[in-house]
């Protein structure tokens, strides 16, 4: 090769999949077998190893192509060479859940990887023949059936070379487009002025990246954190040190943020490809999510046509918003989200859910499969949302009831299932027997012994069941034994396995997963750098455990660019959420604090509670104030009208939220924020929900927040679990479950009210345990200039605070 050209890598895998991909998306073939999960690896290492010495494992391959300007160089690693007497033989090792006896020969694309490592064996050790064998294994019975054939080396030279021609095109615009995108790069600056600290940032995540490092960053509002990650990461694709940027959030609305971002710098010419991927659900043209070609009429032949849906796309233009794909997919009759993961492999940067990196059962499995690495930067946004999210993603749990319940479903003609769904049914039956309300477990793995079984079992039924309905439900619960199986494969120090029976009565077996950092790390670790970034990182200890499993990470505290006389922040010490003092006369007490926050100054205000039950219990006590009020001071021209179930006054206007908002009603409620207007509104808010974070109501839109209670979750079963098992570790359990998830809601909340430095506003805090060195030691810097007031004396801090000049 000559060291002047580009390299353009791909896997075999890669390559065949998609080459060779044709006819339909069909969501009822494949099952398990698609890839056999994290099974097939231990399937491998056990074949592996009952092999004789003639036989080599997990042997690495490369065959570079000679191309016009540039060099193809197809990898992989074959699962076994098989070097006899008188002939070679590429083994390649399938773990499946497929009764074998229905398995009449390999599949296609199993087949194609074997001869591409067949071919490249033959060529490097100049054999005329060599012979391939596909093993595939039952991960159940441990069952192997194995195909064998015997190849000339030509034949495959002329059939490898032909699949490698009908890639060479999409490797020459790969190679042309980098050099188009790394010279725009070298011309675009920071398209903003610097503000104080920003610089640093940048800089920092730069270095971050040149060092192939993680980097935690707790960075206030209104410092800049997309463009200040954003920025010097596309710096960073020009230099050569990372080839395609992720950036992560939880919300749509900072995927949107992060969006403009690469359309600011667009502005500057840089010709950099982005994708934002929508899900699943919000994206597909048919009413119904039914994947198969009787359903849906984009699914019929889609991988016959998505290539060149895509090819055209990617040779058209940089930005792929929604519009862009739902009109290319109508044009090609494809599946609009299947064709925008495809596109995700040809752009630079790729927005999206942590779920598309992160989660076992959605991630991109061409881009964070097993064994796939790349050159990737992540850019993780509102990271502290990563800890429950990963909980989430790498916990799992059956039901006792639902295996009854497939029973009912299948029984007849289905002796084999309904005896496996029985023999697993008894298991859990002795278990619930044993557990009063909550047992922790030392293993169940003879629970997954059974379901290996029934998985088995399921996957027949599957491929012939017609009934749809009865096959919905089957396939649904397949999916939950087969990601039971998978996490279990997971299990490690980091977990917790419980059974839990619930007050109706339901048995359930719990894999949680407590700690999440080394599953996360696994995923980080595909890539060259990572850069986490929130606003309320605090206490970063507490995010790195929880997060990272390195002990190198790097971590800063970016300064607040803000002026702090612009933002009074007080302390309420006379007033508590602690279920023993709730009553009448504190939920009077908190309504009359909002009365005189918000009646302080005409503008808009948000309160954010606890929960649902106490906002409505204050909400209602604020409403009889504004009764009495209403009748004292008649001349001031109140009028009382419904709206967003509060009410209008001539000074006072409520919204209040619900806990089923559709997204039309979350707008709506918003949109009242925006509206110019002679009286205040105030927004009857819960913590920790949809507009206690990700919402940016700048300048006058909102002046003030109050936060009422530590944000506490409330005690249950998890939280205990979580307490538990941090107390085990030698930390403080109480405030891993509870004290630093709750005092994040509190930061989040109140971080809606100074967002740029034009605004101006109150924090208050309305608990008098956030006096407490515990809740205060979670305090940001920028928090040190609190007052302490009561209910009396608020109105004297307001009056001070508001009559201020401090030029605006």
């Amino acid at each position: 090769m000559n060291l002047e050209q580009s390299c353009i890598r791909i896997s075999v895998r890669n390559l065949v999949e998609f080459i060779l991909r044709h006819g339909d998306i069909d969501n009822r073939t494949g099952g398990a077998d698609k890839d056999a999960m994290q099974q097939g690896s231990r399937i491998h290492r056990k074949i592996q190893r009952q092999m004789g010495a003639e036989y080599r494992a997990e042997v690495a391959l490369k065959y570079e192509v000679p191309c016009e300007d540039f060099v193809l160089s197809v990898e992989g690693r074959a699962d076994g060479i098989i070097e006899l007497p008188k002939r070679v033989v590429v083994d390649e090792i399938k773990g499946v859940f497929k009764d074998l006896k229905r398995l009449e020969e390999p599949q296609l694309l199993h087949l194609a990887q074997a001869k591409c490592y067949a071919y490249i064996y033959a060529e490097q050790k100049d054999l005329d023949e060599i012979g391939v064998q596909m093993t595939y294994c039952n991960l159940d019975t441990e069952e192997i059936k194995r195909f064998q054939q015997l190849y000339t080396k030509e034949e495959l030279k002329i059939w490898f070379k032909e699949l490698v021609s009908e890639y060479e095109k999409w490797a020459r615009y790969q190679m042309e487009w980098r050099k188009k995108r790394n010279a725009s790069i070298k011309s675009i600056e920071f398209p903003f002025d610097y503000r104080e600290g920003q610089r640093n940032l940048v800089a920092s995540v730069y270095r971050t990246i040149l060092r192939k490092k993680k980097l935690f960053i707790q960075a206030p509002t209104g410092v800049g954190k997309t463009m200040a990650t954003v920025f010097p990461a596309v710096k960073a694709v020009g230099e050569e040190l990372g080839e395609k940027i992720f950036y992560l959030t939880a919300k749509t609305i900072t995927r949107t943020v992060a969006s403009q971002a690469f359309e600011t710098l667009r502005e500057q010419n840089l010709r950099m490809k982005e994708i934002t991927l929508t899900a699943k659900e919000k994206i597909c043209f048919c009413d119904e999510v039914v994947c198969n070609p009787d359903a849906c009429p984009y699914a019929k032949g889609h991988f016959d046509r998505v290539n060149d849906a895509v090819y055209e796309l990617i040779t058209t233009t940089d930005h792929m918003s929604r519009e862009i794909l739902e009109a290319q997919a109508e044009k090609w009759k494809v599946c609009p989200f299947e064709m925008a993961l495809d596109v995700s492999q040809w752009v630079d940067a790729v927005i999206c859910d942590y779920n598309y990196v992160f989660d076992p059962n959605a991630h991109l499995k061409r881009f964070f499969g097993d064994g796939v690495k790349g050159e990737y930067l992540f850019l993780i946004d509102e990271a502290h949302n990563l800890v429950e999210r990963g909980r989430t993603m790498y916990s799992t749990s059956i039901c006792k009831e639902d295996f009854l319940k497939i029973k009912r479903l299948v029984k007849a003609g289905e002796p084999k299932l309904e005896s496996s769904l029985e023999s697993c049914n008894k298991i859990l039956l002795a278990l619930k027997r044993e557990c009063d309300g909550c047992q922790i477990l030392n293993s169940v793995s003879h629970i997954y012994v059974k379901l290996l079984t029934l998985m088995t079992e399921l996957e027949d039924y599957l491929e012939d069941c017609k009934d749809e309905n009865v096959r919905k439900e089957v396939l649904e619960f397949y999916f939950t034994i087969r990601n039971f199986l998978y996490i279990h494969e997971r299990l490690d120090g980091n977990y917790l396995i419980y059974s839990e029976l619930n007050e109706a009565g339901d048995f359930y077996i719990h894999l949680f997963c407590v700690n999440p950092a080394a599953c996360l790390q696994e995923y980080m670790g595909k890539g060259n750098s990572t850069i986490l970034f929130s606003a309320t990182f605090l206490p970063i200890n507490y995010y790195k455990r929880l997060l990272s499993t390195a002990k190198d990470d790097y971590a800063i505290y970016a300064e607040s660019p803000f002026e702090q006389k612009k933002r009074l922040l007080l302390l309420g010490n006379d007033v508590s959420t602690k279920y023993t003092r709730r009553g009448p006369e504190m939920y009077q007490k908190y309504a009359s604090y909002i009365r005189k926050i918000t009646m302080a100054k005409s503008g808009n205000y948000i309160a954010f509670f606890p929960s649902y039950r106490f906002m409505e219990d204050v909400y209602e006590e604020f409403c009889n104030q504004s009764d009495v009020q209403e009748k004292e001071s008649m001349s001031n021209g109140w009028t009382k009208t419904d709206t967003t179930g509060g009410y209008v006054t001539g000074e006072i206007e409520v919204l209040v939220q619900s806990q089923y908002m559709t997204e039309q009603e979350r707008e709506e409620f918003l949109e009242r924020f925006e509206i110019v207007k002679d009286h205040s509104l105030i927004g009857f808010c819960v913590m920790g929900g949809i507009f206690s974070e990700g919402i940016d109501l700048t300048e006058d839109k909102l002046i003030g927040a109050m936060i009422i209670g530590t944000g506490l979750p409330q005690v249950c079963l998890e939280r205990e679990l979580l307490k538990y098992y941090f107390d085990n570790q030698g930390l403080n359990g109480f405030d891993y479950a509870y004290l630093y998830p709750g005092m994040n809601k509190v930061l989040q909340s109140a971080g809606r009210v100074i967002r740029t430095d034009q605004d101006r506003g109150v924090i208050v805090l309305l608990d008098d345990r956030f006096m407490e060195r515990q809740c205060q030691n979670v305090f940001p810097r920028e928090w040190e200039d609190y007052k302490v007031c009561n209910s009396e004396g608020i109105r004297g801090e307001l009056k001070r605070f508001w009559s201020e000049d401090v030029g605006v």
